[in-house]
């Protein structure tokens, strides 16, 4: 897929990805991507390629790697011994399917070689400070210089430009920044109101997605010009972008959305209900499904009832409609509501916690919980992508790798390198190797 010369001596092919019992084809086969980023955000973009079968070097410091290797505990144990190693939980999930290249760019040499990559490749993503890779002569006007094709991915907290351009961003400021706290969590007026961080890196997340997103349509295009091109992604900018229907009901309405705690601000009953055992959630989308809520649980009076009867009425009257609904829901067990309450046509389940979740038949079914083989031996539990093909596959070859384990491999394969070359690199420090023997504080 790169417009390069494929018989130019930094162009070798990718190699072929391992015999699979899945015959499809991987989407993104022959895709080669070099990748400069750490943490989350760049990570998760790259992993969605590899997943779907790009070839993805990620470029590491010899000196400990992406910042995330660290970020434990939890850490994983070997298979031989039972002893915890430096692999985090964190780093393992967010970098698998990918070669580690342990390389040091403050050398001539490490640059050199990370020119030639991306000479060769089709698209590099890196998420250094605005203005970071210039000095070393790997920004993007001095890369499209080597390659013209080449998709170039930078991925900031606030973006290329704009007054807070050069300074760094991380998931927690941005969810602040970016109004999201200001809608999560319980109202002021609540025990324990205040705004909430979301569990998880979600600007980070979906900063990742839609990085993955704008490289697919600039691949697209390519395919039309010939050209690659820059993508700036901010984690500031996609946390504003998808604030939804939140954003668009201060536009419209003209009122700052607040904290609403559990329950939806348009769209009501939305909301965990208390069962006689546990916790529920019913999600009332339509006028329908209330209709049928209500004649389940006894309350047939309320589908008609002027107050009740819409949408609309029923987000007015709110306080006095949902304790009617409350003392019915906590007279019955929380497993009777779940199975019965969808055969009514009314979205109702469980409010579980992340064991709770893998233990779903659903989530069996769908296949969400994989283990891919690991470099120390044995597999390493992970999340598949949820992206389903019918006429492609995912793959799981391998584990987020060791750093520098595949140092001498992408060399060799991507830049024809010789072992005695590749020697005196190591012998230098400009680049680190591990093997599957060896754990990176070895």
């Amino acid at each position: 897929m790169t417009t390069q010369d494929p018989t130019a001596p930094d162009r070798q092919p990718a190699a072929p990805a391992p015999e699979q019992a899945d015959p499809r084809p991987l989407p993104l086969a022959g895709l080669r991507v070099v990748d400069l980023t750490r943490v989350l955000a760049g990570p998760w973009c790259t992993q969605i390629l590899a997943d779907m079968g790009a070839e993805v070097i990620k470029i590491e410091n010899p000196e400990g790697g992406d910042d995330t290797r660290s970020w434990g505990p939890p850490w994983l144990r070997d298979p031989q011994t039972g002893e915890e190693t430096r692999e985090a939980a964190y780093f393992l999930s967010a970098n698998r399917n990918k070669k580690s290249l342990a390389l040091d760019l403050r050398s001539e040499e490490g640059r050199e070689i990370v020119r030639r990559l991306a000479a060769g490749a089709d698209v590099f993503v890196e998420n250094f400070k605005v203005g970071g890779l210039k000095k070393y002569g790997l920004d993007h006007e001095s890369l499209r210089a080597l390659n013209p094709g080449l998709i170039y991915v930078s991925i900031t907290g606030f973006g290329q430009t704009g007054p807070m351009a050069a300074q760094p961003g991380y998931d927690y400021l941005i969810q602040g920044l970016g109004g999201l706290m200001s809608i999560t969590g319980q109202p002021d007026d609540q025990p324990g109101g205040g705004p909430m961080r979301v569990g998880v890196a979600i600007a980070d997340i979906t900063t990742g997605l839609y990085a993955a997103i704008g490289i697919l349509a600039a691949l697209r295009q390519r395919e039309a010009t010939g050209l690659g091109q820059h993508i700036d992604m901010a984690l500031l900018d996609t946390q504003v972008g998808w604030l939804a229907n939140q954003a668009m009901n201060w536009f419209i309405g003209g009122k700052v959305p607040t904290r609403t705690g559990v329950w939806h601000p348009n769209l009501s009953p939305y909301q965990p209900f208390d069962a006689a055992d546990g916790k529920v959630i019913i999600a009332v989308g339509n006028d329908r499904q209330f209709r049928a809520l209500c004649d389940f649980i006894g309350l047939s009076w309320m589908a008609d009832h002027p107050d009740y009867a819409t949408n609309p009425a029923r987000n007015a009257n709110r306080p006095r409609m949902i304790p009617l609904i409350a003392e019915k829901i906590a007279q019955r067990p929380r497993a009777w509501w779940i199975e019965n309450l969808p055969r009514q046509g009314v979205p109702c389940s469980g409010l579980n916690d992340i064991k709770q979740a893998f233990e779903e038949p659903q989530v069996q079914a769908r296949g969400m919980k994989i283990e891919t083989p690991h470099a120390l031996g044995g597999t390493v539990p992970g999340v598949a992508n949820p992206i389903r093909f019918s006429d492609a596959r995912m793959r799981y070859d391998h584990a987020a790798p060791l750093l520098g384990q595949h140092s001498r491999q992408v060399l060799t394969e991507a830049l024809g390198m010789s072992d005695a070359q590749i020697d005196a690199l190591r012998d230098k420090g400009v680049i680190r190797e591990a093997s599957p023997a060896q754990t990176p504080g070895d």
